[in-house]
């Protein structure tokens, strides 16, 4: 066995495969704490926003036009489909600037904490130290479908706690607001993750992937663990081609369950998806992580979809042919990674479910 250096305090050990040695099956680490209030997302949700101020056939009603409206929203604002009803995901408009000096830049990180997206920023930004130089303002779904900002109602009570925020950078509402500070203005999605530069008011990024690899390559020199490389050159093959399979069969295939606006697209996503996770699930009984003994980006972009399948796509997206918990080596890998100093703090609050993740030092609500 060997550990990882933490960065804050004593390593975590984590257990690595024996040189050679083939894993069969996964040895499951401990099981995560969880605080589940329900565990079914309408009864949770409806009693979130009513309590007991409503009789039980009112409560049905109303959370059935509830969910029924944001449900529309969604799909009108968040869902393009093709003619085939194929959920077709609007690609970011500001790419990695490749030219820019970053290190010399005063930047700021816009997310959302219930996207997966989102979240592999945050991982990677925590992984290479980067929270002193990278400041974060965390956004809300709004009623009218676009990010917000707003004091939390939930107290916190330790400051590792990431909770919604108000809008630290710029003071703004909401995030269509940020974007249209830049100069010229923005007329496009306004989409988290975003990279802002501060003293120029400009998106620096809002594809996901580009900041992670900016935050893993180009940022260095402020990062206070700059050592660290999520994406080594000896990998980078490997690494670029499990994304390739991973992006469009898992990360954005969950989402095709969930916005497939005909049968035949629904079919396709869901059959697509699960024969890609048995896929994974057999190539994690012989290898410790997707790229053998060291975890990569590769594995920070499976991570974020792995952690929300069982309580948002399984329920949500109508991912239902099988549970992540069934999968041996898929649920053992979740599991960990949560023994990697920081990613244990980099775990999520679902609001939707009232479901709270509680792993080492710190929590997102």
């Amino acid at each position: 066995m060997s550990s990882t250096s933490s960065l804050f305090g004593s390593p975590i050990p984590f257990p690595r495969a024996p040189a050679k040695t083939k894993i069969k099956l996964r040895h499951h680490l401990p099981t995560v704490k969880m605080s589940i209030s329900n565990s079914n997302p309408v009864t949770t949700l409806t009693k979130l926003l009513w309590g007991r101020s409503l009789p039980p056939h009112l409560l049905i009603s109303t959370v059935r036009t509830t969910w029924s409206a944001a449900w529309h929203l969604m799909m009108s604002q968040l869902a393009p489909s093709d003619p085939t009803g194929r959920y077709t995901r609007p690609a970011s408009q500001f790419k990695n600037p490749t030219s820019l000096n970053l290190t010399n830049q005063n930047l700021h990180l816009y997310i959302g904490l219930p996207c997966p997206w989102a979240h592999r920023t945050l991982i990677v930004r925590a992984l290479k130290g980067l929270e002193e130089f990278v400041p974060v303002s965390v956004a809300a779904p709004g009623m009218d479908g676009y990010w917000e900002f707003r004091d939390s109602t939930v107290p916190v009570l330790d400051n590792d706690i990431i909770v919604p925020s108000l809008d630290k950078a710029n003071g703004c509402k909401t995030l269509i607001e940020v974007y249209n500070l830049r100069r010229g203005g923005y007329n496009g999605r306004s989409s988290v993750p975003m990279l802002w530069n501060v003293n120029k008011k400009e998106v620096v990024c809002n594809e996901s992937y580009d900041i992670i690899e900016l935050f893993n390559s180009r940022l260095n020199d402020v990062a206070q663990n700059p050592g660290l490389d999520l994406s080594p050159p000896s990998l980078k093959k490997k690494i670029d081609e499990w994304n390739q399979i991973i992006y469009p069969s898992v990360n954005n295939g969950v989402y095709r369950c969930g916005f497939a606006q005909s049968q035949e697209a629904y079919d396709s996503a869901v059959n697509e998806l699960f024969s890609t996770l048995e896929m994974l699930d057999d190539h994690l009984g012989s290898s410790r992580f997707l790229c053998g003994d060291t975890i990569t980006l590769a594995d920070v972009c499976l991570f974020t979809t792995l952690i929300r399948f069982d309580l948002v796509y399984n329920v949500l997206f109508k991912c239902t042919k099988k549970k992540l918990i069934e999968y041996q080596n898929l649920h053992g890998y979740m599991q960990d990674i949560y023994q990697v100093h920081i990613l244990v703090a980099y775990i999520y609050y679902l609001q939707c479910t009232s479901v709270k993740i509680v792993l080492g030092r710190k929590t997102f609500i």
